[in-house]
């Protein structure tokens, strides 16, 4: 199984490009500044880190350097030859969910599942439940 969860700062705001075509979408990178555990000194792993349509437009809206992020996703390798001839290999994150990982005070920014779920609806770090939007039906819930 191919599944990846990482949690980090970004070390730069989102940088996104759309792609040509009739069914032209947007495609996000960005790396992620991810801490490992050890003893000792502070280290850190940068993961490059990929998303399409319109998590890759929620990225480029709403992240920005420095905020700390929860991304899961799978592990994408690749290879391709640059000018000089050399072969480069490639290690991306291709993203399938993406979210705020500190509340709106410690982000400066709003909260919300930037995978397409409505912005706010993320509890607080003082409240225990999520927030259930006005007209939200509790049908098709997986304890129902």
């Amino acid at each position: 199984m191919n599944q990846v969860v990482l949690m980090g700062r970004l070390t730069r705001d989102p940088e996104v490009r759309y792609t040509s075509g009739e069914k032209a979408m947007a495609v996000a990178r960005y790396t992620l500044a991810v801490d490992r555990r050890g003893k000792g000194e502070r280290n850190a792993d940068f993961i490059p880190c990929v998303a399409f349509d319109k998590a890759a437009e929620f990225a480029e809206k709403y992240f920005r350097q420095g905020m700390r992020v929860l991304v899961s996703g799978h592990i994408q390798t690749g290879s391709y030859t640059n000018r000089e001839g050399q072969k480069i290999y490639t290690t991306d994150v291709i993203l399938t969910s993406q979210e705020f990982a500190d509340s709106k005070g410690a982000a400066g920014s709003g909260q919300g599942n930037a995978g397409g779920g409505a912005a706010g609806n993320a509890p607080r770090d003082d409240e225990p439940f999520m927030n259930i939007p006005d007209g939200a039906d509790a049908e098709g819930l997986p304890w129902n």
